[in-house]
C-alpha cells in the first residue's frame, strides 16, 4: 500500500465508493471489498463480523483467507476477547500478540497470524460490527492505515444497515401477512370486518387482530399492539397471538386468559410489553365478555343509542410481570343488531390532535350498521388521505339483527 497517507486516503476511497458494488447484494460487496482490502494493506486475513439481533455478540459473516470462522459460525461476545473488545469500545485496536490469552477464537492462532487491526463498524451512531485483518508476519500498522481501514468499515457498516433495513421490513411484512387472518370466518348471526395498516414510518409493527371460534357457541376476538416495531416486535406478536389462541381453548374467562398470556409473556419476552383486548362473544346469549390488558375500550354501538365507549376494569399490560394474577373481565349485552368495534391507538393517535378529540371523533361515526361500511366509514375519516405513523389495527362484528 502506498506510504503517502493523502494517497492512501485517496486509493481506499476509490475502492470502497465503486459505484458498481452498490448493484451488488450484501454477500458479494463483502467478498469484494474484503479481497480488495487484503490487497492494499498486505494482509492474509481479513473478516467482517456483524453484530447480531440483540447486540451481544459479533458474529463472523464474510472472510478471505480464513473463511473456516465464517463456516464454524464464530461468534465473540461484546466485550470478550479481539473483536469484542473493537464492539464495545469503539475504538480501533492493535493486537501485536495472537494467542489464547488475546484472542477468544483459537482460528486466528492456528493459522499462525502474528499481527491484528481491527476497527468497529459504525453507522447512525450504532455498532454494525468489526473490521479486522490479519498479518502472519510481525508488523506495525501506522496511523493512515488504522485511518484507512476505518473508512472501509464505515462504508460495510453503511451497506450492512440497509441491506439488515431492506431485510427486516421484507420479513416483518411477510410475516404480518402470514399471522393475519386471510379471511374472517363466517359465524351464524353475527357480521364481521377488520382493517391492517401498516405505520408510514415505522413500518410494520406489532399490532395484531385475530378471530376464532370456540367451543360453545362462542367467538374469541382479539386485538393487541406490542411496543416496538420492525421484525422484533412482529415476531413477538407472532408468538403472543399463539400462545393467547392456546390459552383461549383452556380458559372460558377472557381474564383468566390474559393472566397466562402475562406470565408467558413476562418470563419468556424479556423487556416486551404489550397491550392486549381479548372479547368473547357467546351467541346464544347475546353478551360478550372482554377483558383488557391496557388497551384501549371497545366501543358499543346498540340501535337506537349513540355509541359509547364500554366501562371496562382495565388492566396493565402484559410482559414485564405487571400483573400475571388478578386480572378481570366483565360482561356486555350485545342484542341483535349492536355492534363492537376494538382498534389499536394507531387509528386515533395524531401528533396535531389532542387523543380525547380523536376519541369522540371516532365514537361520533360508529353506528349499529353492516361491519363493512363501518370499517369504510372509520378509515375515511380517522385516516382519510394522511397515512397514519403508526400501525393501524381495526376489528368489527356486529350481532346480525
Amino acid at each position: 500500500m502506498a506510504e503517502d497517507p493523502l494517497s492512501m486516503r485517496q486509493t481506499v476511497l476509490e475502492e470502497v465508493t465503486d459505484p458498481a458494488l452498490a448493484q451488488l447484494d450484501l454477500d458479494k460487496q463483502l467478498d469484494i471489498l474484503l479481497q480488495r482490502v487484503r490487497e492494499l494493506f498486505d494482509v492474509q486475513t481479513a473478516t467482517v463480523l456483524l453484530m447480531d439481533t440483540v447486540g451481544e455478540y459479533v458474529v463472523a459473516t464474510a472472510a478471505t483467507g480464513l473463511e473456516e470462522e465464517v463456516y464454524q459460525g464464530v461468534r465473540v461476545p461484546v466485550g470478550s476477547g479481539f473483536a469484542g473488545r473493537v464492539a464495545a469500545t469503539r475504538e480501533p485496536y492493535v493486537l501485536d500478540r495472537v494467542d489464547e490469552s488475546t484472542v477468544l477464537n483459537p482460528l486466528l492462532w492456528e493459522r499462525g497470524l502474528r499481527t491484528l487491526l481491527g476497527v468497529p463498524m459504525i453507522a447512525g451512531g450504532h455498532v454494525a460490527g468489526v473490521l479486522h485483518i490479519g498479518s502472519t508476519v510481525e508488523r506495525r500498522f501506522t496511523d493512515a492505515e488504522v485511518e484507512a481501514l476505518q473508512l472501509v468499515a464505515d462504508r460495510l457498516a453503511l451497506a450492512a444497515n440497509a441491506y439488515r433495513s431492506r431485510s427486516e421490513r421484507a420479513a416483518a411484512s411477510m410475516l404480518q401477512a402470514s399471522l393475519l387472518p386471510a379471511h374472517l370466518p363466517a359465524v351464524p348471526g353475527w357480521d364481521l370486518a377488520a382493517r391492517y395498516v401498516p405505520g408510514a414510518e415505522s413500518g410494520v409493527g406489532g399490532d395484531w387482530y385475530d378471530v376464532f371460534s370456540l367451543p360453545g357457541e362462542r367467538l374469541g376476538l382479539v386485538i393487541g399492539d406490542v411496543v416496538g416495531h420492525g421484525l422484533g416486535a412482529a415476531v413477538v406478536m407472532g408468538r403472543l397471538r399463539s400462545a393467547l389462541r392456546a390459552y383461549a381453548l383452556e380458559f372460558p374467562d377472557p381474564a383468566d386468559v390474559l393472566g397466562k398470556l402475562d406470565r408467558k409473556a413476562s418470563h419468556f419476552e424479556h423487556n416486551t410489553m404489550a397491550t392486549v383486548a381479548y372479547a368473547v362473544i357467546h351467541s346464544a346469549e347475546n353478551r360478550v365478555e372482554v377483558a383488557l390488558a391496557g388497551h384501549l375500550p371497545p366501543l358499543i354501538a346498540v340501535p337506537g343509542r349513540p355509541a359509547a365507549y364500554a366501562e371496562l376494569p382495565l388492566g396493565p399490560p402484559v410482559g414485564q410481570h405487571l400483573a400475571i394474577e388478578g386480572r378481570t373481565s366483565a360482561a356486555l349485552d350485545l342484542p341483535p343488531g349492536a355492534l363492537l368495534a376494538l382498534y389499536t391507538d394507531g387509528l386515533i393517535e395524531r401528533r396535531d390532535a389532542l387523543l380525547d378529540d380523536r376519541l369522540e371523533q371516532l365514537r361520533s361515526i360508529v353506528a349499529p350498521a353492516p361491519p363493512e361500511a363501518v370499517a369504510a366509514r372509520v378509515m375515511a375519516t380517522m385516516v382519510g388521505a394522511h397515512a397514519a405513523s403508526d400501525d393501524i389495527a381495526l376489528l368489527v362484528a356486529r350481532h346480525r339483527p
